[in-house]
């Protein structure tokens, strides 16, 4: 059991559309804003650049691609998420995965395979600093000793 409550998505102030409880949809969602989904989905969930939750009593039946995937019900499809998968407690997820980043807590249902992917680089937000080359090390001197400090 794990030893972590249980916690419930933080509203965000960014736009969420929300799929509730009583509604089921047939087809291909495409969003570009987060979505929440506690209702009955079958066909495709796409949002490149925000976040797809799908809530306790969500049952879907698709394919889902987004910038993070956060399950806390019931998903049978392929997800891919270019920053983060999150399988919370009680969820049951039946498909593969292709993320950067995963978590899966204790308690979830995970049946499939995982491909992680590197995150692509940012770009820098200027040039980068030259690099100097190490430099080889200098000769050694050692000070002369007896005679030969004489002689000069």
């Amino acid at each position: 059991m794990s030893s972590t409550p249980y916690r419930m998505p933080d509203p965000e102030p960014r736009n969420t559309a929300t799929i509730g409880k009583a509604v089921k949809i047939n087809g291909q969602i495409f969003t570009k804003e987060d979505l929440y989904v506690d209702g009955d989905v079958e066909g495709t969930i796409e949002s490149q650049d925000n976040k797809v939750t799908i809530g306790p009593n969500g049952r879907v039946q698709a394919g889902i691609r987004a910038r993070e995937v956060v399950i806390l019900g019931q998903v049978q499809g392929n997800v891919e998420a270019s920053d983060k998968v999150d399988i919370r407690k009680d969820a049951k997820l039946v498909g593969d995965i292709t993320t950067s980043r995963i978590s899966i807590e204790d308690g979830a249902l995970f049946k499939g395979s995982i491909d992680i992917k590197k995150a692509e680089p940012k770009p820098a937000p200027g040039p980068a600093p030259a690099v100097a080359a190490p430099r080889p090390p200098e000769p050694m001197t050692v000070p002369a000793s007896g005679a030969a400090a004489a002689k000069r």
